[in-house]
């Protein structure tokens, strides 16, 4: 039987990923060029950042209310989402690797660190709580 309490843990990432849709939405009107999507990666500008941001920013909100309706489709949209965070670190780090300096090396370890736990965190906790999940 489905309980549909969500805790207090998945809660805190079904507003955190909100918070990011609303981030991902505000992409293509950022004034600052380096603001752009980052994408496998890659930093997009233009019309790829004007049509990344906000696709992604939809379906984080899809995540986000898959995740507060404790429904069980959501565990796609988790897992997809963690293995993209973490390809997508991966692969920016290897090609900014030269641009960046050392004062950012701080800064970089503990936005992996969130961005992994946040994304991944989620995914394993939807995994444990499967049987309640609608």
């Amino acid at each position: 039987m489905a309980n549909n309490s969500r805790g207090p843990l998945l809660t805190m990432f079904a507003v955190l990923f909100t918070v990011l849709a609303i981030s991902n939405f505000s992409k293509p009107f950022h004034l600052d060029p380096n603001a752009g999507f980052v994408f496998f990666g890659m930093k997009t500008n233009g019309l790829a950042n004007a049509i990344l941001g906000p696709a992604f920013g939809l379906m984080l909100i899809f995540y986000a209310a898959g995740i507060w309706r404790m429904r069980r489709w959501v565990m796609l949209i988790a897992d997809a989402y963690a293995l993209y965070v973490i390809l997508n670190l991966l692969l920016f780090s290897i090609r900014s690797a030269a641009s960046r300096n050392q004062a950012s090396a701080g800064f970089m370890l503990v936005y992996i660190a969130i961005a992994v736990g946040v994304s991944s965190g989620s995914a394993i906790l939807l995994y444990r709580r499967r049987a309640e999940l609608a």
